[in-house]
């Protein structure tokens, strides 16, 4: 069965400054995720909050970029947005830089990072979500865990594996994409991924069958809005275990700073 997971995040007002989120931000977000898992939209959920964004990772059959998915996350912002700025939250509304929604949330604000698969009976996925920093955050991490065997053996050791895993690169500036596979061409790969301002990873497919293995968000609220509205806050998406990097491999990248 193809299921899709959704980490859609924006910040809605922070409390108190830009340092944390407000309980009833959080409650109001469960309230409205729950009613979409029971009318059938949604197969399940789970609000959180890193620093001062607000976090909706949601699991459903609808595929990336669906409508109805976008829509949920865009409306629970909104009504979010009101409560942060009746509670008289810092920043509320931050990053919802458009008025009214246009079929996808992409290129409004939020930070959205979507992959769809066909679930293994036992599918450990890694959500990681920063505040304070840019896209690029994850290059160094992703290439860790992805390509360099001293950090993930299962690269050497695992049949799965050892074919290597293709890299999709996007120049957020140009909006274009690249993409590298390794370990073949983890030289031309690090050239651009070291300038985190510009270039992001954006996906890593396995190379053996191309099954989706990380994707991370790419918005860069600068560009979209034209001038300075706070830092970007990025979220990433990996798959875990059989095939793809250990738990520990892929938290080891970010054990040294």
């Amino acid at each position: 069965m193809k299921i899709t997971l959704s980490v859609i995040k924006a910040d809605v007002g922070g409390f108190v400054g830009h340092s944390g989120s407000h309980p009833e931000i959080l409650e109001l977000a469960k309230k409205e995720l729950e009613k979409a898992r029971k009318r059938g939209l949604l197969i399940d959920y789970h609000v959180t909050a890193c620093g001062d964004d607000l976090e909706l990772i949601m699991t459903h059959k609808r595929g990336e970029n669906n409508e109805k998915i976008h829509k949920l996350a865009w409306d629970t912002f909104v009504k979010a947005t009101k409560l942060a700025r009746k509670l008289k939250l810092y920043g509320g509304g931050q990053d919802l830089l458009k008025s009214t929604f246009s079929g996808n949330i992409k290129g409004m604000g939020p930070g959205v990072a979507e992959m769809e698969f066909e679930e293994r009976p036992s599918e450990p996925v890694v959500v990681f979500m920063a505040d304070k920093t840019e896209p690029g955050a994850w290059n160094y991490p992703l290439y860790k865990m992805f390509a360099d065997p001293f950090n993930t053996p299962g690269l050497v050791i695992d049949p799965n594996m050892e074919k290597g895993f293709r890299f999709e690169v996007y120049d957020v500036k140009e909006h274009k994409r690249i993409t590298f596979d390794a370990p073949e061409e983890i030289y031309d790969l690090l050239a651009f991924i070291g300038a985190t301002g510009r270039y992001v990873i954006k996906r890593v497919f396995r190379r053996m069958d191309g099954e989706i293995a990380a994707v991370s968000s790419t918005e860069r609220l600068s560009l979209l809005a034209g001038k300075y509205v706070g830092k970007d806050d990025p979220v990433l998406v990996v798959r875990a275990q059989h095939g793809f990097p250990a738990i520990g491999e892929i938290t080891e990248p970010f054990a040294f700073p």
